[in-house]
């Protein structure tokens, strides 16, 4: 019995189909398990023994729609509620028309 060409001929039905968290091709049918990012389990599916992997998938990597705000927020000591100073654009201009 041969174990190369005349044995990959009877692959015909499909293990894996489209996972509904991560969207790759790896959800196996059978386990219902995704083997890209563990779904359904809670924690998405990542290993110390694979650096690149984790880079891949982690935080930054797509649009970071809320933390970008975060981010800007941290910055300014996360102040809320308060009145904008008013900005003198007056003594601005005047101060760059005496430079000249």
């Amino acid at each position: 019995m041969t174990k190369g060409t005349s044995s990959f001929g009877k692959r015909r039905n499909k293990t894996h189909t489209l996972c509904r968290r991560c969207g790759r091709s790896s959800y196996h049918i059978q386990k219902s398990l995704c083997a890209q990012c563990g779904y359904p389990h809670k924690r998405l599916r990542s290993f110390n023994w694979s650096i690149k992997g984790k880079r891949r998938k982690t935080t930054g990597t797509g649009r970071v729609r809320h933390l970008k705000n975060v981010w800007r927020r941290f910055r300014n000591g996360f102040r809320e509620g308060g009145q904008a100073k008013p900005q003198k654009h007056g003594a601005a201009a005047a101060s760059a028309s005496s430079s000249k």
